[in-house]
């Protein structure tokens, strides 16, 4: 058993991913379910794109609530640009696990992920759905195959845990998540559903989830464009018996799903399509968390930037230029470089490097490392990027022939 497969679900908490045939190859997952055995809180956040899917208005509409017994999710058909019958067909899915759960429709949340445009094919989930739910288990191995089952380009199945004891219980944070393309800020096409066994309110877990997210998958680019299907899900039953009570037992919960949330969002990136090079970017230094914000997503989308990186090519001219245009006040001087733990630019001056050793420590790694600071402020940010490859431009060109 490998170390994915070890990753469990906190307590009260099953899950499921089967072929319902929506994918044509019978070895892909193409269908996954995250049921709660009582009822929980729900939380959402999703695209802020104004194109978006059937499912997100539907889920979006249904949260937070304190109800929620399930979430199931389709990939292959991302259900977006459907119109009133795409609405429909997410309310349906929801129908079908409901009744599996003896539930209100309401309490079921719904997504769905893969080519934009096309009808939900119906058949397949009538089937699906019950099926799903035969299988649903508590054990890692379900975990697993519900990761895969949520998948479309993605060639590894995403998934991170936390435990920590909190009230005096045992506490876990478990998550999920797809994507390695059309990954964008606000948010990154990616789905991720966050389960804890921890007590939550609606209003603590929409604002925890939140908190999460704005560092986390807000916080990666692989090309800069916004899905229309863009969810991330918090579900937390209680079922550990522990209420966060105190300040720091709060903040220690918070803890567990950022960081959780976070080893989601890098693994996006480590997948992403056609990538050679993981980008890390540190800011510090500025006035404002929307100053350091600006400044790294104008240096992580910028295809100059990225196509260096991809060549192994040294110019950080790209780098400090993105800097400038990212709208953030300051002047030449105020900017201080690093690439590889290599000092490039120091307070506006250029200075003396060994570009070879530079482009051979980006071509020999695949993990690259830029750091921009400031002396303007108190605020600091990590966003997670990658290159910008050939092949990234193949896999999207061919996408749907």
């Amino acid at each position: 058993m490998t170390d994915k497969e070890t990753i469990p679900l906190p307590m009260g908490f099953q899950a499921a991913g089967v072929h319902c045939g929506l994918k044509k190859d019978p070895t892909q997952y193409d269908l996954s379910l995250f049921v709660s055995t009582t009822p929980a809180t729900s939380a959402g956040v999703f695209t802020t794109n104004l194109v978006n899917g059937a499912p997100v208005k539907v889920s979006r509409s249904r949260v937070p609530r304190a109800t929620t017994r399930g979430i199931v999710i389709n990939s292959g058909n991302a259900n977006a640009c459907t119109g009133d019958r795409g609405i429909d067909d997410a309310r349906w899915m929801t129908g079908l696990l409901a009744r599996e759960l003896g539930c209100p429709d309401d309490d079921v949340l719904v997504c769905s992920t893969g080519v934009i445009g096309c009808f939900l094919p119906r058949e397949p989930l009538t089937t699906g759905i019950p099926a799903a739910y035969g299988q649903l288990a508590a054990t890692p191995v379900a975990l697993l195959s519900a990761a895969c089952g949520i998948m479309t380009t993605d060639t590894f199945p995403k998934q991170a845990t936390r435990i920590s004891e909190i009230g005096e219980k045992l506490v876990r944070a478990s998550g999920v998540a797809k994507g390695a393309a059309m990954i964008a800020p606000n948010m990154a096409t990616m789905l991720s559903v966050i389960l804890t066994d921890a007590t939550l309110t609606p209003t603590d877990a929409d604002a925890m989830l939140r908190h999460a997210v704005n560092r986390s998958f807000n916080c990666i680019s692989v090309e800069g464009h916004m899905s229309t299907s863009d969810t991330v899900l918090l579900l937390a039953n209680g079922a550990a018996g522990s209420e966060p009570r105190s300040r720091h037992e709060r903040t220690r919960l918070q803890q567990m799903i950022d960081e959780v949330a976070a080893d989601l969002a890098e693994a996006i990136i480590r997948d992403a399509e056609g990538t050679d090079h993981e980008i890390t970017i540190d800011v510090r230094g500025l006035r404002t968390h929307d100053e350091a914000y600006r400044i790294a997503k104008a240096v992580a989308e910028s295809p100059l930037v990225k196509t260096a990186i991809a060549g192994g090519d040294p110019n950080w001219g790209r780098i400090v230029s993105a800097v400038g245009y990212a709208g953030v006040v300051l002047e030449e001087k105020d900017i201080t470089l690093r690439l590889n733990d290599v000092l490039l630019y120091k307070s506006g001056v250029p200075l003396p490097f060994r570009a070879d050793e530079v482009s051979a420590g980006i071509k020999n790694n695949r993990r690259v490392h830029i750091e921009l600071e400031f002396a303007l402020g108190p605020e600091a940010l990590r966003f997670w990027t990658c290159d910008l490859t050939a092949e990234y431009v193949r896999l999207n060109a061919d996408y749907t022939t």
